[in-house]
C-alpha cells in the first residue's frame, strides 16, 4: 500500500478547509439573515395612532410608512410602495415616513418623496415594521397594519392598493386593527 503523496495531502487539506469556510459562512448567513425573513404573526393595533396636529383633521389622504432601516423585510416591500407612490400620489394621496426610534438609515432614492415625521402620537405601540397607516379626508385612520400577508410584497397580494382605492373612490373604509402573518421586524427590540 502507497502512501499518499504529498500534493494529495494539502490539496484534501484545502478542500477541507474550504468546506469548513463554506459552512462557517452559511451559519452566520442563517443566524444574521434567514430568521428574520421566517414570517411572524404580528397584531396591529391602531386606535392610539394620531397624525400631529398640523396633519390632523380634514385633507388628503395620507399614507405613512413605519421602517426600520436594519429590517431585511423592508426590501421585499419598497418597491411595492415605490409603485404605490407612483400611482397613487396624483390622486390626492400624501406619504409620509417614521423611521424607528433610535435607528440610522436613509430610504432608498425611489421612496425620497416620502415626508419625514419625526414620530406619530402613537406610535411607540407599533408591534412590527414594515407598516402602514392610511388616514381618509376627514381625517380618521382607515387602516394600520401591515402591506400583505405572506414573505413578499407585491400588487397581486396588497392590502393597501385595494383600500386607497377605496378611499379615493370616497367608500368609508374601517380597519384599523390586523392580524397578519408575514416578514416584520419586532418594532419594540433594539
Amino acid at each position: 500500500m502507497t502512501r499518499p503523496s504529498r500534493k494529495t495531502l494539502l490539496a484534501s487539506m484545502l478542500i477541507l478547509c474550504w468546506a469548513a469556510a463554506m459552512l462557517a459562512a452559511y451559519w452566520w448567513y442563517e443566524a444574521r439573515y434567514l430568521r428574520s425573513f421566517s414570517e411572524q404573526t404580528a397584531l396591529f393595533y391602531g386606535e392610539q395612532l394620531r397624525l400631529p396636529d398640523e396633519l390632523a383633521g380634514p385633507g388628503p389622504i395620507r399614507l405613512v410608512h413605519f421602517w426600520d432601516p436594519a429590517c431585511p423585510c423592508n426590501v421585499g416591500n419598497q418597491q411595492h410602495l415605490a409603485e404605490v407612490i407612483e400611482r397613487f400620489a396624483p390622486l390626492d394621496v400624501e406619504f409620509y415616513a417614521v423611521q424607528k426610534p433610535g435607528s440610522s438609515g436613509q430610504l432608498p432614492n425611489t421612496l425620497r418623496t416620502l415626508k419625514a415625521l419625526p414620530e406619530l402620537i402613537g406610535s411607540a405601540q407599533i408591534p412590527a415594521s414594515p407598516a402602514v397607516a392610511i388616514w381618509d379626508r376627514s381625517g380618521q385612520l382607515a387602516y394600520f397594519g401591515p402591506y400583505s400577508e405572506g414573505a413578499v410584497c407585491t400588487s397581486s397580494n396588497s392590502f393597501i392598493e385595494p383600500i386607497l382605492d377605496a378611499l379615493v373612490a370616497n367608500r368609508p373604509v374601517s380597519a384599523s386593527n390586523t392580524l397578519a402573518v408575514g416578514c416584520f421586524c419586532d418594532w419594540q427590540k433594539d
